[in-house]
C-alpha cells in the first residue's frame, strides 16, 4: 500500500530534511544568505588554490577494506586531549558567527553539547567568552590570536580560564591577515553597513535581514570596552612579532591543555611540544591565509612520526565527509576539526542546521568504518596506513 509522506510544515525542518550531505547544506545556505556573508564563509585567500587543494588532498587517498569482518556495531568513540568523545571531531573556531545566523556561537556550542563534542570559541567571536560558557557546557576550548596589546591577550586567556574553558588553542598563522579577495570585492564590514549593495541584498534575501533585525547588533564581543574594529582592520590588531617565547609564556599562564594551531612542519610540531604544548592542530586556516600552502593532510604522517604517539594531533582544512575523518585517523591524527561544514548547517537552519551537519558527518564516519571492515576508532588507527592506498 502506498502512503503519502506527511508534509512538513516547519520551513527549517523541511529544508534540512532535503539535505543529505554537507554539499546540500552548502547549496541551501547559498540560496538563503546574502552573497557577502556566504562568501565570507565559503571563500579563501587570493586565488583560493590552497582551499581547493585541501579537499583534493583528502580525497586522493583510496581505501583498502578488510573482508568478512563482523561490523554489526562499530565504536566511533575517541580520546581527544584526554577526554572521550562519541566521535573524533571538534568544532573549530569561527569568527563573526552571529553574522551567519542569530543562533551564532551559542547555537553551535549547544549542538556540540548535545553531540558530546568539543566546541572552540574564537577570539573574534560575536558572543562573549562568559556567555557561551553560561549557555552551554560542552568541552569548551578557546582559540587565541596573540595581539599587539599583550595586556588584552592576557586578559582573554584569564577570562577563558575563569569561565571553565579546558583547552587553549593558539593560532600561529595570522601574524598578518590573508588577502581574501571575495571579502574585498564585497566590502564586508562588521557591524554591517547599509550601502547600495547591502540594500540590494536585502531585497533578494529578506528572511536573513528580518532575523538579523530581531536580534542584538553584531560586534566583536570579546573586545567590549576596547576600540572597535572592522573585518578590514582586524589584521592591525594581530602581532607580527610572536615567537616561541610567547608560547612559553602562555604555557606558564594557562592551567589547562595547550594546542598550537597552524601549518606546522614536523620540526615546528616537535618544538611546540618542547615548549609545553599538549597537542598540535595541523591547519592552513582553511585556505584563508597563505595561498599555495601545503594541504595539512599531507603533514599528518611526518608530524606523527616526529612527536610520537602520546601527543594529540588534530587536522582541519577541507574536512567535508566522514570518510575524510577516517583518512586522517588512518594516517595518524587523533581527531578532525570542522569550520565551514557546520557553518553551512548554521546558515541553512540555525542550531538545527548544526545538528544536521554533525549527524551527517557522524553517520558517514560510522558507515565508512563498517565498509572498511573496521570495528572501532582504535582499530582504524592500529590498522593505519595498511587500510589506505597512497595517492
Amino acid at each position: 500500500m502506498i502512503q503519502m509522506k506527511p508534509v512538513e510544515l516547519d520551513g527549517t525542518r523541511r529544508r534540512l530534511s532535503a539535505c543529505h550531505d554537507i554539499g546540500d547544506l552548502r547549496a541551501t545556505a547559498r540560496r538563503l544568505i546574502p552573497r557577502p556573508v556566504f562568501d565570507y564563509v565559503d571563500g579563501g585567500a587570493d586565488e583560493e588554490l590552497s582551499m581547493a587543494a585541501n579537499g583534493r588532498a583528502l580525497r586522493r587517498w583510496r581505501f583498502r577494506p578488510r573482508a568478512l569482518a563482523n561490523v554489526t556495531a562499530v565504536d566511533t568513540t575517541a580520546r581527544v586531549l584526554d577526554r572521550v568523545q562519541p566521535l573524533p571531531l571538534v568544532l573549530a573556531p569561527t569568527g563573526y558567527t552571529r553574522m551567519m545566523h542569530p543562533a551564532g556561537e551559542i547555537g553551535a556550542a549547544r549542538s556540540a553539547q548535545r553531540h558530546g563534542l568539543a566546541y572552540t570559541l574564537s577570539t573574534m567571536a560575536t558572543t562573549t567568552i562568559e556567555a557561551v560558557a553560561h549557555a552551554a557546557q560542552p568541552d569548551l576550548w578557546f582559540q587565541l590570536y596573540i595581539l599587539k596589546d599583550r595586556g588584552l591577550t592576557k586578559e582573554l586567556v584569564d577570562r577563558a580560564a575563569t569561565a571553565g574553558y579546558r583547552v587553549l588553542v593558539v593560532t600561529v598563522d595570522t601574524t598578518v591577515t590573508g588577502h581574501r579577495t571575495r571579502d574585498a570585492r564585497n566590502g564586508l564590514v562588521i557591524p554591517p553597513e547599509l550601502t547600495v549593495r547591502t540594500l540590494a541584498s536585502i531585497a533578494t534575501r529578506p528572511g536573513y535581514w528580518t532575523r538579523m533585525l530581531r536580534h542584538d547588533a553584531i560586534d566583536f564581543a570579546n573586545f567590549a570596552g576596547h576600540v572597535g574594529i572592522t573585518i578590514q582592520d582586524t589584521g592591525t590588531k594581530f602581532s607580527p612579532t610572536i615567537s616561541w617565547d610567547d608560547i612559553a609564556e602562555l604555557r606558564a599562564r594557562w592551567p589547562g591543555k595547550l594546542v598550537i594551531k597552524g601549518p606546522l612542519t614536523p620540526a615546528d610540531a616537535l618544538r611546540a611540544v618542547t615548549a609545553g604544548a599538549d597537542g598540535v592542530q595541523l591547519s592552513n586556516h582553511g585556505g584563508r591565509q597563505l595561498d599555495r600552502v601545503v594541504p595539512p593532510v599531507e603533514l599528518i604522517a611526518s608530524v606523527r612520526d616526529a612527536v610520537g604517539p602520546e601527543v594529540s594531533v588534530l587536522l582541519d582544512s577541507g574536512v567535508r565527509h566522514g570518510a575524510d575523518i577516517a583518512v586522517a585517523l588512518a594516517l595518524g591524527a587523533d581527531a578532525c576539526a570542522i569550520g565551514r561544514a557546520y557553518l553551512y548547517g548554521l546558515m541553512a537552519g540555525g542550531e538545527e542546521g548544526v545538528d544536521k551537519a554533525l549527524d551527517i558527518l557522524g553517520a558517514q564516519f560510522a558507515r565508512t568504518l563498517q565498509l572498511l571492515g573496521v570495528r572501532s576508532v582504535s582499530e582504524l588507527r592500529a590498522g593505519g596506513r595498511e587500510l589506505l592506498v597512497p595517492p
